[in-house]
């Protein structure tokens, strides 16, 4: 077994309406190239910044939401070096000062079974504020561009970086983290992972025998797990041929695939960090009884009270509760219905459907409203529709809109009584009597074949439950 470390630096952008130290928009996602900048965050001689109240009130609520010690005060600092995106020569960030140490999130890990394996703790080391840089734009991919273009609507952005101690054990568990941590930071409504480069991660991984090596702004988590593969492997290789894994920052390149070294890895004196000189400390202690009022019911909380209150399996309650939408969604829906019904058919079918088309539940409940996703359930309970006809609603509404009622009418989904059926049976028993002598025989499967020619006959409308039931017991007469 490879001895393996793997830690992450993730850097999620707050939702605050103005930018870290300056009054500009954060709102610059479909905007045009270096049209939401200003003297302070283009780094222009003589603008001087202003801290965001409400970007820090956030670093707070997420560092207590964390289970992190929040300090008494926190103080930015000057980290120097040049990139071109960077346009005063140093980012201001925190240092020897920052919101919070030591913290965690529990995930579950991949070893073992019972629904998602063991549960394990990631040490969260620190939680700290920066501005984000701006946007480089290759022409190319980055070892081949002939030039780059230099956006700074992004430069500015307030960012909450949260450090993980290298307790990761395989690019696997880093993808479960960074999903269970976009889930606590939306839940605390500090950040909306559906924009894009909303979060971005530096992963670090080392394997026994070698340096640390550094893979810089992954912007996916199915990026970061991939390029940990990558360096997996190619470190690997490295050490069996008896070559030096050492300390560098990498690129991964997310259409090829691979990680691209860029520069020998720095070391934190490189930097040169001193405190701003035009920002004084700031005591944080006095917020901090008043920010943790503000914490909402978070997702471990969630679940545990799912599966008390509603009596609905661990598996569901996961489902139920990854993301804030799903959860109020199924909340709506299971005070006016079944609960563990509604469990069922929001975790398995509906989140099915929205993983087909690549919809979150929040697109999802503008297509289809938790009082239409009762009455769904409530057509099915009362055998008005079959479990097939109620999928073909979801898919339909999905598709292209309408009430179930419509629906229904429109397509025929109401579902028939035992004399259609009994009907049905009959004239399939009569046109295939070969399967019907392979099950007499003892073929079983047989009778799935029958049951298919039965829902053929019925359109679908018949209860493949019932049907079997009805076609068992006619042929053993």
């Amino acid at each position: 077994m490879v001895n393996l470390k793997i830690g992450l630096e993730c850097h999620a952008q707050l939702l605050t309406k103005s930018k870290l130290f300056c009054p500009c928009s954060t709102d610059y996602h479909n905007a045009e190239p270096n049209t939401h900048v200003c003297a302070t965050c283009l780094g222009l001689p003589g603008a001087l910044p202003v801290v965001n109240r409400r970007a820090l009130r956030y670093g707070i609520k997420i560092a207590l939401a964390l289970g992190c010690t929040v300090q008494q005060e926190t103080i930015f600092y000057r980290k120097n070096y040049y990139y071109p995106d960077l346009p005063r020569g140093y980012q201001i960030t925190q240092y020897d000062f920052p919101i919070a140490f030591d913290g965690l999130v529990r995930i579950e890990s991949e070893d073992g079974g019972d629904g998602g394996g063991k549960e394990r703790e990631i040490r969260i080391t620190r939680v700290h504020m920066e501005e984000d840089p701006g946007r480089l734009v290759y022409r190319g991919t980055i070892d081949t561009a002939t030039y780059a273009l230099v956006d700074y609507n992004r430069s500015g952005i307030p960012l909450a970086e949260i450090v993980t101690e290298p307790d990761l054990r395989s690019p696997k568990e880093a993808r479960t983290f960074l999903n269970k941590l976009r889930s606590i930071l939306e839940y605390l409504d500090v950040f909306d992972g559906d924009l894009e480069g909303a979060m971005r991660v530096d992963a670090n991984i080392s394997i026994e025998g070698g340096e640390r090596a550094e893979v810089k702004n992954i912007s996916s988590f199915k990026g970061v797990e991939k390029a940990l593969y990558f360096e997996i492997t190619r470190q690997k290789n490295m050490l069996r041929r008896g070559l030096t894994v050492k300390q560098e920052t990498r690129h991964y390149d997310e259409v090829r695939g691979i990680t691209l070294s860029m520069r020998t890895k720095e070391f934190e004196h490189d930097y040169r960090y001193f405190p701003e000189p035009d920002l004084v400390p700031i005591r944080i202690a006095p917020y901090v009884e008043e920010v943790r009022q503000e914490i909402p019911e978070l997702p471990d909380e969630k679940k545990l009270r799912f599966i008390e209150q509603y009596s609905i399996t661990k598996e569901h309650a996961n489902s139920l509760t990854f993301d804030l939408h799903t959860a109020d969604f199924y909340e709506a829906v299971a005070s006016k219905s079944d609960p563990k019904l509604s469990a069922t058919w929001i975790a398995d079918v509906l989140k099915g459907e929205l993983n087909y088309r690549a919809l979150s539940m929040r697109e999802a409940s503008t297509m289809i409203s938790p009082d239409e996703f009762v009455a769904i359930l409530r057509y099915l309970k009362q055998g008005v529709i079959t479990e097939r006809g109620a999928t073909e609603i979801i898919r339909e509404m999905l598709d292209h809109g309408g009430t179930p009622k419509e629906i229904i009418g429109k397509k025929g989904l109401g579902s028939i009584g035992s004399d259609a059926i009994e009907t049905a049976i009959e004239a399939v028993i009569k046109e295939n009597e070969s399967a019907v002598q392979d099950y007499q025989m003892g073929k079983k499967e047989a009778l799935n074949f029958l049951v298919g020619q039965v829902m053929k006959h019925t359109r679908g409308r018949a209860e493949p439950k019932v049907v079997r039931a009805m076609l068992d017991e006619r042929m053993r007469k």
